[in-house]
């Protein structure tokens, strides 16, 4: 998968699922501040990544350090090459 596949999927769950305008999906938009989510999201937001990309995620220190989407893109392309996906 490459990294503009990893960044459409990812994008179109937060137009999709939290209604977000694409116009406001940049890399460097902070999730919390620029997007409006709040902890409840996370959870759902979660769920819908893991659905999306196959991918288990575990709070661990990495998912702690995300904070704006190109760290959410980061994160699932690494965790797609350690599970060789």
């Amino acid at each position: 998968m490459t990294e503009k596949e990893i960044i459409d999927i990812t994008n179109r769950v937060f137009e999709e699922d939290f209604e977000i305008p694409a116009e406001k999906l940049l890399p460097e938009a902070r999730i919390f501040e620029d997007l409006g989510l709040d902890s409840l999201d996370i959870v759902d937001l979660v769920v819908a990544l893991q659905k999306s990309f196959k991918v288990r995620i575990q709070d661990d220190e990495k998912v702690r350090s995300i904070r704006t989407l190109q760290d959410i893109y980061n994160f699932i392309g690494d965790k797609r090459k350690e599970t060789g996906l």
